[in-house]
Formats: C-alpha cells, sequence, structure tokens
C-alpha cells in the first residue's frame, strides 16, 4: 500500500515509480480522521499487496502484484508512505517484493518490536542501509511501559555497536490499541515524535535534497562492489548454462550411437516382428511386418531416450541449476512423439518402394507392399535378414534398382532416427537455451563497471 496527498497522486499514476506493480486505487479521503487516528496499530508490518491476489500469481499466469493507492489530505505534500510486504515473510515473492520496494525508498523506515528487534533480519537490513547510506529512522514498537526504558537503551547500544548511533529512533509503547482493542489505531501522541520527523523531511527542501542525495550517492558507491559481484555470478551461470548443455549433448550422442549400433546388429528384427519375418509371406501379410517392425523402431527409440535423460539425470544429480532449467523427463509424452515419426517414415518408406516398383522394368506384377516391408527388413534386420530380404529385393527390382532403393532407405532412417533424437535433446534443453545465457553479460557488466569508475 501506498498513501500519499492528493495532489501528489499523479506521480505514481503511470509507470515511472514501480512499474511492475498494477494500480489499484483508493477514492480520495475527504473526511479529515479523528484526532487519534494517526496509524494502524500492527505497526505497519502488513503485507501491502491487494489482499484479492496470491503473491505467486504473475507466477501462475494471472495479473500481476497490484499496488493499491490510497490519498490522505493530512499528510503533507512531498511525502509518500510505502507499506512494504514482510521481509521475513514465508512467501519468497513477498520477500523479493520487499527488497524492491524497500529499495526504491529514499527514506527507510523500520519497524520492528520489543520482540524482535535482536532477529537478524532487520539487522540484515539495517547493514544494507548503512553500506547504501540511505536516511534511514527506525522504529521500537509494542514496547511495554515496565520494560521501556531498558528496551530502548539495549536497542541504542546494539545501534551503536553496529556504527549507527546517529540513526533517529523512536519507541511506541505498548497499549490497548496494539493488542487490539479500541479502535484499532495509535493515539496521535504515540507516533508524534515520528510523525514530526517526517514532516520536516518532507517540508524542509533542504532535508529533501540531503535525503536524495544521499540515496543517489549510496546506490553509485554500492555499485563498485555490486558489479564485480553481478559479472562473476554472470561468469558462473554461463559456465552452468555450457555444463548442463554439453551434458544433454553427450548424452544424447552417446544415445545415437548406441541407436546405430544396435540397428546395424539387427535388434529392431526381435519379437513380434521376427515372428513375422520368419513368417512371411505365407503366415504374415507384408503390412503385419512392416507395422511389428515399425513397433519395434518406436521401441529402440523409447528406449534410448529414456537412457539419455537418465544419463543426464545420473550426471546431474547433485547439480541444483539442473532440476530448474532442464526441461522433466516425459517418457509418455515422448513415446507418442516417436511413434509419429517412426509411422511417418513408413510412409514415406512405402512411398519410395512404389515409386521404385513403377520405375523397375519388371515392376509389372510386383506388390510395393512387399517391396517396402522388405526394405524395412533390410535396414533393420541385420546382416542375415539384409541378405535374405535383399534376394527377393533383387529379384523383384533388379540389383540397380535394389542399391538405389536401399540408398534412399538408408537416408530416410538416419533422418528419423536423427530427427527423433534431435527434438527430444532440444526439448530438454528448451528452457535452458530460452534464458539466452552469454559471455556477453559477464563482459557488459565489466565494461560498465570500468566506465563507471572512470567516470566517477
Amino acid at each position: 500500500m501506498l498513501v500519499c496527498h492528493p495532489d501528489d497522486h499523479h506521480w505514481f499514476a503511470g509507470t515511472r515509480v514501480l512499474p511492475e506493480l498494477r494500480r489499484v486505487w483508493v477514492p480520495v479521503q475527504e473526511t479529515v480522521p479523528e484526532p487519534h487516528a494517526a496509524g494502524e496499530a500492527d505497526g505497519g508490518e502488513g503485507n501491502g499487496l491487494d489482499t484479492d491476489l496470491d503473491a505467486d500469481t504473475d507466477d501462475a499466469g494471472g495479473e500481476l502484484p497490484a499496488l493499491r493507492i490510497e490519498t490522505d489530505r493530512t499528510l503533507p505534500r512531498g511525502l509518500a508512505l510505502l507499506d512494504a510486504p514482510d521481509v521475513d515473510s514465508l512467501v519468497a515473492r513477498n520477500r523479493e517484493l520487499a527488497a524492491e520496494l524497500i529499495c526504491a525508498a529514499d527514506i527507510w523506515v523500520l519497524v520492528t518490536t520489543a520482540t524482535r528487534y535482536a532477529d537478524a533480519v532487520p539487522w540484515h537490513l539495517l547493514r544494507t542501509a548503512k553500506e547504501y547510506d540511505v536516511t534511514l529512522v527506525t522504529v521500537l514498537d509494542r514496547v511495554p511501559h515496565q520494560v521501556a526504558l531498558e528496551v530502548s537503551r539495549h536497542y541504542a547500544a546494539l545501534l551503536a555497536a553496529a556504527g549507527l548511533d546517529d540513526v533517529p529512533s523512536f519507541t511506541i509503547p505498548e497499549l490497548p490499541e496494539s493488542a487490539g482493542g479500541g479502535s484499532g489505531l495509535l493515539p496521535a501522541t504515540a507516533v508524534a515524535g515520528l510523525r514530526a520527523w517526517l514532516d520536516q523531511r518532507a517540508q524542509d527542501p533542504a532535508a529533501r535534497t540531503v535525503a536524495s542525495a544521499r540515496t543517489v550517492a549510496g546506490l553509485l558507491a554500492s555499485l563498485r562492489s555490486r558489479l564485480p559481484a553481478l559479472a562473476a555470478a554472470a561468469a558462473m551461470q554461463h559456465a552452468a548454462s555450457v555444463r548442463l548443455l554439453q551434458r544433454v549433448e553427450d548424452a544424447y550422442g552417446r544415445a545415437s550411437d548406441r541407436v546405430g549400433r544396435e540397428i546395424t546388429a539387427g535388434e529392431v528384427l526381435a519379437g513380434d516382428a521376427l515372428t513375422h519375418w520368419r513368417g512371411h509371406p505365407h503366415d504374415s501379410t507384408a503390412d503385419e511386418l512392416l507395422t511389428a517392425l515399425t513397433g519395434s523402431l518406436a521401441a529402440l527409440l523409447s528406449c534410448a531416450v529414456a537412457a539419455a535423460d537418465e544419463d543426464i539425470a545420473t550426471c546431474s544429480a547433485g547439480d541444483p541449476a539442473a532440476g530448474t532449467v532442464l526441461a522433466p523427463r516425459d517418457p509418455d509424452g515422448a513415446a507418442g512423439r516417436i511413434g509419429v515419426a517412426v509411422r511417418r517414415w513408413r510412409r514415406c518408406l512405402e512411398e519410395i518402394a512404389e515409386e521404385e516398383v513403377r520405375a523397375a522394368e519388371r515392376g509389372a506384377g510386383v506388390d510395393p507392399d512387399r517391396i517396402g516391408a522388405l526394405l524395412a527388413v533390410s535396414l533393420l534386420g541385420g546382416r542375415r535378414a539384409r541378405g535374405e530380404a535383399g534376394e527377393g529385393l533383387a529379384e523383384a527390382l533388379g540389383a540397380q534398382g535394389v542399391l538405389r532403393l536401399r540408398d534412399r532407405g538408408r537416408r530416410l532412417l538416419a533422418d528419423c532416427v536423427e530427427h527423433v533424437l534431435d527434438a527430444e535433446r532440444d526439448r530438454r534443453a528448451a528452457p535452458l537455451e530460452a534464458f539466452d545465457v552469454t559471455p556477453d553479460h559477464q563482459v557488459d557488466l565489466i565494461a560498465a563497471l570500468s566506465v563507471f569508475q572512470r567516470e566517477r
């Protein structure tokens, strides 16, 4: 949520400020709140997101998170209060959004409580604020009266030990409103000091200039350490990308070699395919034989893809990048895609068989389906079956026709195998390649750092 004076609403209507958040406008408050209604009793620990949206709706394909904008005439012009999500939220998107919103502000108001002021998260923010040299103010909220002095002194000592003793700090006692009683709003007197401090920063031109100048200077100074860190991260990212892509390439390369060896050895002519071949042509038709061979080839390719995927998983075990940037294994989908590709190969094989039969001098009376089946056996059945099928082809088409047909068939088979394995390899690597991770990112960051250091 962002609250500003009505005259300042135009600053936040467009995408100049926080462009990644869509706007949800709340009507202008025309009535002046009661004097006691100075602020919410929760100390500003709400999440600032539209409550109708999940923090990660943008990841799920829905609308982007919304910034709810309200206007209030009791705020001075030039001051906008931005309530960020909890920096220690259990929702990762909330934590990321909190960091984005905090970094967009010129003044950081860190609100913590008497029970949590020593936690690690607020102190990480305080150290970050010191690193960026931003204008900082802290609020110690919900402090029981009986320990207010003791807690305030201890908190001040911690700030001093961290080199932040010059940071303004305000203490808000624990009141019935804080516990959920009454109106739920703190009395104006409880936050009078903080409000006066913020009003002074908004209305004093010198204070405004100092705050904005510190923000810019701190941001630029932080680039000296952040840019080298980003360049190193970019280099690591590129190395991880190259490493993962090489694993995918190697795994599918080994799968291709294995398929080639098994086809040469006649592994496809097994099971039903072998039974139909032995029964052909008396007990098995050419169509049945070719269908069995097609199914056996598809099964061989499916096993090769599964083995390649298992190879990738084994090589990538323990690599955190692999599970997030490589497409998941999809054995059922792969089987379907491979089946389509192999059936397409069969149709092409039958077409070239028909063409050779028509072109052959002795083609009259030759069954193109039988020629297609014999060609498939000669390509997939290994040495022995190749010889037997070759005799039948030579008898029907002649020696020259057989050589020509086998050459075309080998090219078709090689193209089919290559297409199947390349398509599955590309599918696994597609999410990673979509990131477009190149060495240019590191080079650009180093060049930007060089220019920055020279200009500074």
